[in-house]
């Protein structure tokens, strides 16, 4: 699952950074977010694997500072992300006619910036019900199933629910999969 949600995520940041077509607000959006569910899961997903092939559940205290650090920053991120899709949806939506003049370089680049600067109901009902229920009512498996679920399962969705279903994205990723054909064939043919 690790492996799909970096892999997912950063053919959405490739599809985005080499298709002129989709240099618009919500791709610029959607490859951000890309980068932060990449950054989200890898503050946890690398250690637990660690510890399940180790049989060890041990962390120092500076490694658990550090990891619930950027743990908050990301996932707090990703919520500011999302916030700022729908802003951007609304105003295509609302007023379509001056999306451009509204949604403009620089508010986008600004909108990003403030997300950057420290909302899918899975997730927060997930993490609330980890984090502020208390001990005697939850076992560990069944909160660890529940921590499994907003830190690896919601950012490997992410790449299917908002791009993969998307034509532009599909294009995309069609010619940078083609252009990485023909350019293994040119080589192969100026080696023979």
């Amino acid at each position: 699952m690790y492996l799909i949600t970096v892999l997912g995520n950063l053919l959405i940041i490739l599809a985005v950074s080499s298709d002129s077509h989709l240099h618009i607000p919500m791709y610029f959006f959607l490859s951000n977010l890309s980068l932060v569910d990449i950054c989200f899961t890898s503050t946890t997903i690398p250690k637990m694997l660690v510890n399940i092939q180790t049989q060890s559940k041990a962390i120092s205290y500076a490694g658990c500072i550090t990891q619930m650090y950027f743990f908050l920053l990301f996932g707090v991120l990703d919520n500011f992300l999302l916030t700022v899709m729908a802003y951007d949806r609304f105003v295509a939506i609302c007023h379509p006619l001056q999306y451009t003049v509204i949604m403009n370089p620089q508010l986008c680049g600004l909108l990003v910036l403030v997300s950057w600067v420290t909302i899918v109901s899975l997730f927060y009902c997930t993490v609330l019900s980890v984090y502020l229920s208390s001990a005697s009512t939850h076992s560990s498996q069944s909160s660890a199933v529940t921590s499994v679920m907003y830190t690896v399962v919601t950012p490997m969705l992410n790449p299917f629910i908002y791009s993969l279903r998307n034509r532009d994205i599909k294009g995309a990723l069609k010619r940078v999969g083609g252009m990485a054909r023909t350019k293994g064939t040119i080589v192969l043919r100026l080696k023979m």
